[in-house]
């Protein structure tokens, strides 16, 4: 499992582990069932500490995405539709406050945005119209 870590970003790594391990998760690069590295290995493999990666996979099991069945090590958890569902719009969430603040920095207009939006939308390479429960 690949995993990039910065040590420049204001990202605790424990959180830049988290967050790739739940975008892979979230995009069906892992599924259900499939087996994470042992917290000592991954650490090894990253160069950190295992507190750290220990920390990210608890957060992690927390939130849902990865279970630890003890003796046999972490794996990912069956996905609840809804809270996939709601960690998809929050990361839309966040990239659409991200180009809105970018867009009032650079002085382009709300009505320009919407228009961006939209004809973006209209783009769609997968045919399927925006907020279509099945796109998950």
């Amino acid at each position: 499992m690949e995993i990039y870590i910065s040590n420049t970003g204001d990202k605790p790594i424990y959180a830049q582990i988290a967050e790739q391990i739940r975008a892979k998760i979230l995009s069906g690069e892992l599924r259900a069932g499939d087996a994470l590295p042992s917290i000592r290995v991954l650490a090894r493999e990253l160069r950190i500490s295992v507190i750290t990666t220990k920390r990210a996979y608890e957060d992690l099991e927390k939130e849902g995405f990865l279970h630890t069945v003890p003796g046999k090590g972490c794996f990912v958890a069956a996905q609840n539709p809804e809270l996939l569902r709601e960690a998809v719009l929050s990361t839309v969430e966040q990239h659409l406050q991200a180009a809105v603040d970018a867009a009032r920095a650079g002085g382009v207009a709300d009505a320009e945005v919407a228009e961006i939006l939209s004809l973006l939308m209209e783009g769609d390479s997968h045919g399927e119209p925006f907020g279509d429960p099945g796109a998950l």
